[in-house]
């Protein structure tokens, strides 16, 4: 009776070790699926399309380029401010979209509107165009500071958008669309900047890409 006992307690012994093995391999692999399958978030559709290296100066006066946004996400788009039509909507998107990310918390995100006027658009007046939208230049920069020719292939080598101005006439022929840069300095996904902004998706991919 004695052995019978002994053997039986040992039984429920092993079970039970058993059991918490099971336990914790199981935990273990819920773990590594969850891990995985966060790390494994990739933007839909993604574009591979490395940025030009470029250093151009912004609304203070201060040289800004490809160098300094290395490490950081960042959204950018391309306006003037002789504008007639749309680069009024799109700032104020890009104002809205600064406002969204400072509200959801979310750091190291820089703003880049390159103007595509350089001749009209100095820094001085670039300021005055943000100051209009409540730009925060602590991450948006407003660029300028080259030729016409030179923003004109940049775009279009870079972010494979249109920019061109006639020989005749104040307004500029550009593309509307914002892009977003990923750390390395490569554009991987661009959006609609006007009426069906997508401020939201735009939000989701930053998260993608800063792994939150």
């Amino acid at each position: 009776m004695i052995k019978y006992y002994k053997v039986q307690s040992y039984r429920k012994g092993m079970d039970e070790m058993f059991s918490k093995k099971i336990l914790a391999t199981m935990g273990m692999i819920l773990i590594l699926v969850i891990v995985t399958a966060c790390g494994n978030q990739a933007i839909p559709n993604s574009k591979d399309w490395p940025v030009e290296d470029f250093t151009f100066t912004n609304q203070d006066n201060e040289k800004v380029s490809l160098k300094d946004l290395k490490g950081k996400v960042w959204v950018a788009n391309f306006i003037f401010t002789n504008c007639n039509d749309v680069c009024l909507p799109m700032t104020a998107n890009m104002s809205k979209l600064q406002a969204k990310l400072k509200a959801e918390g979310i750091k190291d995100v820089e703003l880049i509107s390159f103007s595509i006027d350089p001749t009209v658009d100095s820094p001085e007046v670039l300021k005055q165009f943000g100051d209009k939208f409540k730009a925060n230049y602590s991450n948006w920069d407003f660029l300028t500071g080259y030729e016409q020719a030179t923003i004109e292939e940049f775009a279009e080598n870079s972010f494979k958008t249109l920019v061109k101005k006639p020989e005749t006439g104040d307004q500029v022929l550009h593309g509307t669309s914002f892009a977003l840069i990923n750390e390395e300095g490569t554009v991987v996904q661009t959006y609609a900047g006007l009426e069906s902004f997508p401020i939201d998706e735009i939000i989701k991919h930053i998260k993608i890409l800063q792994n939150y």
